[in-house]
């Protein structure tokens, strides 16, 4: 049956290691004796509740988060914390800075000014969302209720490769999409956030890491399920959550742990990206990446082919097929080619992939 598996290159939902769709195929039908699949058993049951405090534990683990910070889920995933965030920090300020450096921090900033004001503290749509502004140029508020930025646009392959220092404002981070790739500093950030569907399991779930000080605060109107302190002080559990996404994850937290922890990860991307943009770099032009190289993500790889021949690009995905290369497409707004390298993606398919773009090359440069 592993036989079968291609190298899926979706942006997400995306591929899972090997070893963690088996472990859930052998607990399948009976989890743990139970006699019954996780999505079957009560989410107030110990046993459930175990595998929940687990997670957390791994989590805290393998991001060294602080004993003052909150970890819980919620659902929606990252594009409902658009919403959640100002509902629950913008507080009696009212404005927030933003760093829109892709699709993502655009969809934030429209969704915060239905609370308050959304400061452009760096704007780079201009340049197609191609590059990170430098710090010295941002337009910073140091009366801004929180500066929020997306540590990696997965449409765009934009990706910040240090924290952004904001002196004392709050600085809030969507990272649905380098979670767990790379060491965080988490107690520089007032609140963090990921969806679960690139680097941490299923979709359906979604990890929120806050500084528990933060809690509290959210507007009068905001939903109970919305707010930060209502989901922390019910443990993650006011009402069902999802269950089996919490589980595939937590099986994913463990096996990342097995293999070194987010160090191991880290390294791992840092070989699967250089792989990749150095056939990229070496391709005397066929294959181009529009990313700054001082920015460029080393979860998404966005690159064209042939200065963007539509008819190359459909028949490089094709024959890619040939080989296991599935989800090259690049995003419907942006197109091209885009090749997704999360912690799942193992070097071999990066391998696969690298040759594949070398033997096409050869066929039909002109």
């Amino acid at each position: 049956m592993a036989d079968e598996r291609v190298f899926n290159f979706s942006a997400g939902p995306t591929c899972l290691p090997i070893e963690v769709l088996q472990e859930a195929q052998q607990d399948f039908l009976s989890y743990k004796g139970t006699g019954m699949n996780v999505m079957e058993m009560s989410h107030r049951s110990k046993t459930f509740v175990d595998i929940t405090s687990q997670s957390e534990k791994d989590i805290r683990d393998l991001l060294a988060v602080p004993d003052d910070y909150k970890v819980f889920y919620m659902q929606g995933g990252a594009t409902l914390q658009f919403a959640s965030v100002p509902l629950n920090l913008l507080g009696s300020k009212g404005k927030a800075d933003y760093l829109m450096t892709g699709q993502w921090g655009e969809k934030a900033v429209k969704e915060c000014k239905k609370f308050g004001a959304a400061q452009l503290a760096c704007d780079t749509k201009a340049t197609k969302y191609t590059t990170i502004t430098d710090p010295k140029d941002w337009k910073l508020d140091a009366d801004a209720a929180y500066l929020h930025y997306c540590a990696n646009e997965t449409v765009n392959g934009v990706e910040f490769h240090y924290t952004p220092e904001v002196g004392a404002v709050p600085l809030v981070a969507d990272m649905s999409s380098n979670f767990l790739s790379r060491p965080i500093d988490v107690a520089k950030h007032t609140l963090i956030y990921a969806g679960c569907q690139k680097n941490a399991g299923p979709a359906g779930n979604t990890v929120v890491i806050a500084k528990a000080d933060a809690l509290g605060k959210e507007m009068a109107t905001c939903p109970s399920m919305l707010s930060y302190k209502f989901l922390a002080d019910a443990d993650s559990m006011p009402n069902t959550p999802a269950c089996y996404s919490i589980y595939i994850m937590g099986l994913y937290l463990k096996y990342m742990k097995e293999k070194g922890g987010v160090a191991f990860f880290n390294e791992l991307a840092d070989k699967k990206a250089g792989m990749l943009y150095d056939a990229i770099e070496g391709s005397d032009g066929f294959y181009a990446c529009p990313v700054e190289k001082h920015c460029r993500s080393r979860m998404n790889v966005p690159f064209t082919i042939g200065g963007g021949d539509e008819a190359l690009e459909k028949k490089f995905q094709e024959e890619a097929k040939k080989v296991k290369l599935f989800t090259l497409a690049g995003h419907r707004s942006v197109g091209g080619i885009r090749a997704s390298l999360y912690n799942g993606m193992p070097m071999e398919g990066v391998e696969t992939l690298v040759a594949h773009m070398k033997s096409f090359q050869e066929e039909n440069a002109k």
